[in-house]
């Protein structure tokens, strides 16, 4: 056992003070307060609890600095999209695990102890499915257990390449799966995680998900479930175009969205699925860096917290 004791410490009811914490490995075991320090504790200052990365794509911090700064006048994130496709088309899941390692020690540096990996780069190079479906969710895991930061993996559902189900570009087959492919990737994804991992699932997007598909896979898991909404402009009107409704407008009419539900980015909201939002229980997972970088816009979060 390793006992840690802090002057003072931020637990689930608040404040305290003189707080002494039992490890067992990585698991806390018990939690004192208004004690003193004995023999052999480790002394520090403040503890806080760890927090949470909501969103990542572990494989793209190996891209970091390919497209920080803008090449042509009207480079955006659909041109950034066109050098991920690029970037990812000669990684092996060796690279994968060591990139994503990197990404994970560093979260851990600035105090985040768990990732919700928002994993979609599922197939070989040529597009075609490894021996193990779950041959680059093992790449993660390993990852995670190298850097030793908590993993909740979001096995991610990419079919299409725009919304009504339309086909998916040549950049996108490291992405694809079809249903039944996609069962046994999450079957087998399963097997692999750790005891202290968590299992959800990650509709891509509407643009990358048909209405009957979306319903289909979100029994696969009873986890988190995880989706890029609203993050652009023209992904808005593209969604209002094919459906009649903007893309968090249309999730919330037509999908059961609640507590398990993390709609990532959601920038480009009305007042009106701002507060339905708020009031479903949802999460709004924001990435302010990308979204900075790629000039998305910002989240009306003062509206959302009101």
């Amino acid at each position: 056992m390793q006992h840690l004791w802090f002057e003072s410490a931020l637990l689930a009811e608040g404040w305290a003070l003189d707080v002494r914490i039992e490890l067992a490995g990585a698991t806390i075991q018990s939690i004192e307060t208004g004690v003193p320090a004995k023999r052999g504790d480790a002394k520090h200052g403040v503890a806080l609890p760890g927090l949470c990365n909501v969103h990542s794509h572990g494989f793209q911090r190996g891209m970091a600095g390919l497209s920080e700064r803008r090449g042509r006048p009207d480079d955006d994130f659909w041109s950034w999209r066109e050098v991920m496709y690029r970037f990812l088309d000669r990684l092996t899941p060796e690279d994968v695990a060591a990139i994503t390692a990197q990404a994970y020690v560093e979260m851990l540096e600035t105090g985040f102890t768990r990732v919700g990996e928002f994993h979609y780069l599922h197939n070989d190079v040529d597009g075609g499915r490894y021996a193990d479906p779950a041959e680059t969710a093992c790449a993660i895991v390993a990852a995670a257990e190298a850097s030793g930061i908590g993993l909740t993996l979001l096995p991610v559902f990419y079919a299409h390449g725009d919304f009504g189900g339309a086909p998916a570009v040549p950049g996108q087959r490291r992405f694809l799966s079809d249903m039944d492919g996609f069962a046994k990737l999450v079957e087998a994804s399963r097997a692999k995680l750790p005891a202290d991992a968590i299992l959800g699932i990650a509709p891509h997007s509407l643009r990358a998900v048909t209405p009957e598909e979306l319903a289909a896979i979100l029994p696969l898991a009873d986890g988190p479930i995880h989706i890029h909404a609203a993050e652009q402009a023209r992904e808005v009107e593209a969604c209002v175009a094919w459906s009649g409704a903007r893309p968090v407008e249309w999730l919330l009419e037509n999908a059961d969205v609640d507590r398990r539900w993390c709609l990532i980015h959601s920038t480009h909201l009305t007042d009106a699925e701002c507060d339905r939002l708020a009031a479903s229980g949802a999460v709004a997972g924001l990435c302010p860096v990308t979204e900075a970088n790629l000039g998305d816009g910002i989240f009306p979060a003062i509206r959302y917290l009101e």
